[in-house]
Formats: C-alpha cells, structure tokens, sequence
C-alpha cells in the first residue's frame, strides 16, 4: 500500500486524466513526479508543488532518470483515436504522435524503463480492447487506437511487475487542460452519476475523467486490484460517496 514516502510518477501528466491524478494525488499529500514533454507546462499548472522531469515514453533514452527511484508509475498517456493536428505528420506515413507511437511502442518503452521492485503499474487504457470488432468500438478502432492500447496492456501484463489495467469507456468531464491546480482540486462535477465497475472488457457508455483518475488513486491503497484489469463506467444517480473499496471488492 502507498505511504508519503514512495515516489509515485504520472506519466501524461498534463493531459486531461493525468493532470486529475496529480490532483488527487497531492490532496493525499502523497510524494508526485511528474513526467511532462514540455517542463514550463507542468510547472505553471501544478503550481510548483510536484517533481517536474522533461521526457518523452516514445523516446526510451529519455526515461532512466524519469523513473529512477520510483515505487508506483501512473500511466496515463493518450492521443486522438483519428488523425488530428496531435498525430504530428512531419512524416506522413508514420506519424510521431500516433497511437501506434504513444500507446503502444510508449508505453513499452516506459514499462522497460520501470524499476524492477516497482510496488505498482497503473495504466489508463479503454473500453474495447477486447471487443475490436464490435460496434461501436470497430469504428474507434479505424485508426488502431484500441490495438495500440492492447499493445500497451500486454508490455506491462507480462512485465513480471505488479499492474492495474483500468478501462473507462468514452471520457467525459473536463478535460481541464485550461485550469490552474486549485481549480481542479476543487472539481466537483463527480458525484452526479454512480461509477460501476467490472473485470475485463465488459461496458459501454461513458466515464467521467474525475472517477478515472479517482480510481486510479485509490486502486494504490487496495490490493484486490493488483495484477487486475477493469472496466468503469458511471451510470445511475450517485446517492452517496463512492466506496471504492466495496467497488473493488468485486475483483
């Protein structure tokens, strides 16, 4: 279980999941390294309360420092599903910020990179990984994005480190990319709908951005969630706080 003086590194922590997780994170005035591609970023929205370190998961000769000394990694990296000005076309048949790139060979790259008595890796991965060739879930995968989280998935299963896989379905909530730390501290548009959780690949819908990031928190203190993959989703009215350890218990 996670104490304050384990390190814990979030990658993609400036995206609209990770910068949530290091949200949460610090109001559990636990210890936060941030991995950013762009340091000034991550310095002028966490206030200068986390460790900051420039580096990149789709380049490996970045990442021995990044996670050197770190007891828990929180993956929470991602791009576009379809191409976007994000995907970086400088060479267009193979794009540098492409699923293929971040989700998959990134993801490799920063499991390689892992400290061999890691406590836990925690990946935000997707709904549909294993239902491809479903609807609605063919069509998100036009591009590959589910294969390339599957990718990812399977580099950190048989990594012989202790993992939580977590698979929301469509993100909804924020992202709150434009807002400073106390803003996000003060999110309070979870609790509007019930989370629901399963093993594997089991639901559609939507997820809240604010219970992924809560559920990757948590799952840190509970060890029914090790060596575990999951699907969440919120659905129903929320009547009372979320329980996350009854949730887990389920796993």
């Amino acid at each position: 279980m996670v104490s304050n003086s384990d390190k814990i590194l979030v990658a993609g922590a400036t995206g609209g999941v990770g910068q949530l997780v290091v949200a949460k994170l610090l109001a559990k005035d636990l210890s936060v390294r941030a991995l950013s591609r762009t340091k000034s970023k991550a310095e002028s929205m966490f206030d200068r309360r986390v460790e900051i370190i420039e580096g990149d998961i789709r380049h490996a000769n970045t990442l021995a420092r990044v996670t050197n000394g770190v007891s828990y990694i929180i993956c929470c990296t991602g791009t576009t599903a379809f191409p976007s000005l994000r995907w970086d076309f400088a060479n267009l048949f193979q794009p540098a910020n492409s699923p293929a790139a971040v989700d998959a060979e990134g993801v490799k790259n920063l499991v390689a990179a892992a400290p061999q008595d890691l406590k836990r890796f925690v990946f935000v991965s997707s709904c549909g990984v294993l239902r491809k060739d479903e609807f609605p879930y063919n069509i998100l995968n036009a591009f590959g994005v589910l294969d390339a989280k599957l990718k990812g998935e399977e580099a950190i299963a048989s990594a012989g480190l202790p993992y939580t896989i977590i698979r929301p379905a469509r993100l909804i909530d924020g992202p709150y990319t434009s807002y400073d730390l106390n803003t996000l501290l003060r999110a309070k548009t979870d609790g509007q709908k019930a989370v629901k959780i399963a093993s594997g690949d089991r639901f559609n819908g939507e997820t809240s951005r604010i219970d992924v990031a809560n559920a990757c928190v948590e799952a840190l203190f509970n060890d029914r969630t090790i060596n575990r993959d999951f699907s969440i989703i919120n659905s129903g009215d929320r009547e009372h706080p979320t329980q996350w350890s009854e949730l887990f218990a389920i796993l």
